[in-house]
């Protein structure tokens, strides 16, 4: 019976470390302006997230992106396979904007 509880302890333990692993379905944190894409050579995302040392292409089928313009936000996203292409940014699903 003991080894029994142990096997069963150590099967849950073992599927909701695995489940819980990897942000791709909630996303991760990003922080910095919000600003509209304008006209890009890259050609994709609505707006764009402007860190103090990098940008992101942004889109959201969720949030009004062009509600949080010119503001300081940070954001739940999660990135977007396929991409950078043409040299452009990494390209982001947004899922959350939180004013800063």
């Amino acid at each position: 019976m003991k080894l029994f509880s142990s096997l069963a302890i150590g099967v849950i333990i073992l599927f909701s470390t695995s489940c819980g692993s990897g942000n791709t379905s909630e996303g991760e944190q990003y922080s910095g302006t919000i600003e509209p894409a304008g006209i890009t050579s890259y050609q994709y995302g609505t707006h764009r997230l402007e860190t103090t040392d990098n940008f992101y292409a942004l889109k959201s089928d969720i949030v009004d992106l062009g509600q949080y313009e010119g503001q300081k936000v940070s954001i739940t996203a999660t990135k977007i396979e396929g991409y950078p292409v043409d040299g452009g940014p990494v390209y982001l699903n947004v899922t959350k904007v939180k004013s800063n």
